[in-house]
């Protein structure tokens, strides 16, 4: 009996001792809120123009996707399920958003944070994985020295734990400028949480100064998308094109009858007046 309370006394002994060492050794956990927070605080901030490497091994600087919105999202390649149905998430609402704005108009950049793990190499494989290729998405590597200020840039926060990294998972959204638009948070990154700011980016953008045909059918087809939810993508709106379309036909039927109404006149003007009898 009394060997029993002994052990009993010796184990519960161990347990204390134990329960400060593991408390101290766990892992900090991300809070959400302030995270939250400093992806907001961001916005309307200039990013750096800090130079990274692409899934080659190329110098990319970030003022190269300067011109066109950017989407940007922060992975970890050592991630086997968030952050891969994450980008496959991504994947499937840019493809809808190729369809209906063109690839040309914007551009897409994969981040890799966890330094230097997120290699060159590494990020080719992530995206080979997950099959994108599209041209229009990069899969960039920062150098050690340069994540803390990119990801304070982006207001991007994570925790090391000892299953990999807690992050939110979001998009940022960065105007032509390079400027931070908004920050589409959550686990569900679709067409019409993206859709939404992107054909506002695009809708607002100046025309170039040698404006085409093509830039005004461009800007017009930008402006008439809308997201249907049944299908869960960008389609054309009908109904608007037609009143865009009524509209202009509408101005240029008034436009004619004022210049042939100022060409009649312009010739009466002229015409000889008759002579008095």
């Amino acid at each position: 009996m009394r060997r029993g309370i002994e052990r009993g006394l010796l184990l519960a002994a161990l347990l204390l001792f134990c329960a400060p060492a593991q408390a101290g050794d766990a892992a900090p956990a991300l809070d959400e809120a302030d995270a939250r927070r400093a992806s907001q605080a961001v916005i309307g901030n200039t990013v750096g123009d800090l130079a990274l490497l692409d899934r080659d091994g190329r110098t990319v600087r970030l003022s190269s996707f300067r011109g066109k919105p950017l989407l940007v999202s922060f992975i970890y390649t050592g991630c086997f399920q968030v952050c891969p149905t994450q980008t496959r998430a991504l994947h499937d609402a840019v493809k809808g958003l190729d369809a209906v704005f063109g690839p040309h108009q914007f551009n897409v950049v994969s981040i890799g944070f966890n330094q230097p793990f997120d290699s060159p190499a590494a990020m080719r494989a992530f995206a080979a994985q997950q099959a994108i290729s599209a041209r229009n998405w990069a899969f960039l590597s920062p150098p050690p020295a340069s994540v803390e200020q990119l990801t304070r840039d982006f207001g991007f926060r994570y925790a090391a734990t000892p299953a990999g990294f807690e992050h939110v998972l979001g998009v940022t959204i960065v105007d032509a400028g390079g400027r931070i638009h908004t920050q589409v948070l959550g686990d569900r990154i679709g067409a019409a949480r993206l859709g939404e700011p992107l054909r506002a980016l695009l809708g607002a953008a100046p025309l170039p100064p040698s404006l085409r045909l093509n830039d005004l059918i461009e800007r017009v087809r930008i402006l008439c998308t809308v997201y249907d939810p049944d299908t869960g993508t960008y389609r054309y709106d009908i109904k608007l094109i037609l009143e865009l379309v009524g509209g202009l036909a509408f101005f240029v039927g008034v436009g004619t009858y004022l210049l042939l109404e100022l060409r009649r006149q312009h010739r009466e003007a002229r015409r000889p007046a008759a002579p008095k009898p």
